[in-house]
């Protein structure tokens, strides 16, 4: 007999959830506690588990809306059980998502995650329109429903709204003057270049939240994918909208071999541009925060803050072991001793986060992408670039979070930093700051992302 895969109510006062994300296909095959769905509530988002082994069939649970606790989102039926037909099962709703390889959320910032390839979660009231389109909109007394869009499945994007807002329109209420012309105020915030820079390439992303106020742009560290910042929302409600990135050679991004962090700075550049991301807080972690430092140097995206945890690029020690025994372990037994030298606290490397790690693993042309990575930008194990001179000169504010116990980094390289950059450093703690204090860290981006 199939089972029935519930809504569960995960805090006492709640009576609906949202499933953010699936992280499962229709008739993926899995096993008793994997992973399956994220629900968000009011209070925090909580990572579902499977509660059998078995196939996932009947989908029903749809992302991004109301479901009563106690419904059936979902059967998953033992190998050889065939289906019920459909009207023995419970209403099966139309699910249409971005399709997506099987994926596991993982509990670490930096090893490799499967990675599905999402697209912004579509509002359960209102047009399809990007978080900043929704607020310049908002400020302009605009309907969207009003305006075409110009982005996928008629997304309304930001030039869509700043032309509705340039464009004249009739006076509907003076009959006696039927050629007047009522002009709308020009949105105050800065245009994005119309088109990307030749050779540069939107990296795969995904909305992680949907929100209002200054989006939170946020990118992952070396052999990590979008994925890693998954554990730190859950700890409560986040009101801002969060976008996340995939490195190039990680995640979804196409496979490659950057030629060095400018190359890989205009690709963020690209995807915010394409997405009409702006103004922005940028969110780095170690070597993607090397990547941020880069892009917030060169001035072309709009960006009003930028935090860095456990940065790469401040000195050119790092744990040379720890990158190669990484990029080759292919077993749990090989894996396990250098994921230790992520954290302080072993307790944060959860079963699921093993197995997301050794899922990626398996995969050689990633692994292989990532090793050369390793060799061009952290080659005999030193760091080869320095984004000290990028942060001196700087105008914008800047914070630094790093964990004294990192065994990657050295938290010492944190030192002698211009002092117009706060540093936070938490004791009893590893290279992974987000995870091991992610309370305290998403409370500092948060405060950032509202100043």
């Amino acid at each position: 007999m199939p089972v029935e895969v519930i809504l569960p109510k995960v805090d006492m006062d709640m009576a609906t959830g949202r499933i953010s994300r699936w992280y499962v296909d229709e008739g993926a095959v899995v096993k008793k506690g994997d992973l399956l769905f994220e629900i968000e509530t009011d209070k925090a988002a909580m990572e579902i588990d499977a509660p059998a082994s078995g196939t996932i069939r009947d989908i029903s649970g749809k992302e991004g809306i109301d479901i009563p606790v106690g419904e059936a989102v979902a059967w998953i039926y033992a190998e050889g059980e065939a289906s019920k037909p459909a009207k023995d099962m419970s209403p099966v709703a139309e699910f249409e998502r971005t399709p997506a390889a099987p994926t596991v959320a993982a509990t670490s910032a930096l090893p490799g995650l499967a990675t599905a390839k999402s697209a912004p979660a579509t509002p359960s009231n209102g047009a399809r329109a990007t978080p900043l389109a929704r607020r310049l909109a908002a400020k302009a007394g605009l309907e969207l429903d009003a305006i075409a869009g110009s982005g996928p499945k008629g997304r309304v994007m930001r030039k869509d709204v700043e032309a509705a807002i340039s464009t004249p329109m009739l006076e509907a209420n003076s009959p006696a003057q039927p050629d007047a012309i009522v002009s709308r105020p020009a949105a105050s915030s800065q245009p994005w270049p119309a088109q990307r820079a030749v050779g540069t390439t939107p990296l795969n992303h995904a909305w992680l939240r949907q929100g209002v106020g200054r989006p939170i742009v946020l990118i992952h560290g070396f052999g990590a994918d979008l994925n890693s910042w998954r554990p730190m929302l859950a700890v409560g409600p986040v009101d801002a909208p969060l976008l996340a990135l995939d490195l190039p050679g990680h995640g979804g991004s196409a496979r490659e071999v950057p030629a060095d962090l400018d190359a890989i700075a205009a690709d963020v550049e690209a995807t915010l541009a394409a997405l009409d991301v702006g103004p922005a807080l940028l969110v780095g972690h170690s070597f993607g925060a090397a990547v941020a430092a880069t892009v917030a140097a060169r001035g072309h995206a709009d960006l009003r803050a930028l935090a860095l945890i456990a940065p790469a690029g401040l000195g050119p020690e790092i744990n040379g072991a720890f990158l190669r025994g990484f990029v080759r372990a292919k077993s749990e037994a090989s894996l396990m001793p250098w994921l230790r030298q992520l954290v302080s606290d072993e307790q944060v490397l959860s079963k699921p986060f093993v197995n997301a790690t050794l899922a990626q693993a398996a995969d050689s042309e990633l692994r292989a992408a990532q090793g050369e990575i390793a060799d061009r930008f952290f080659a005999d194990g030193t760091q080869t670039f320095d984004i000290r001179g990028l942060l001196a000169a700087l105008r914008i504010p800047v914070r630094v979070i790093v964990g004294a116990n990192d065994r990657i980094i050295p938290a010492s390289q944190s030192a002698g930093l211009p002092g117009e950059v706060a540093l936070h450093m938490f004791p009893a703690t590893g290279h992974m700051p987000q995870v091991e204090r992610r309370e305290q860290v998403l409370k500092i981006l948060l405060e950032m992302a509202r100043a």
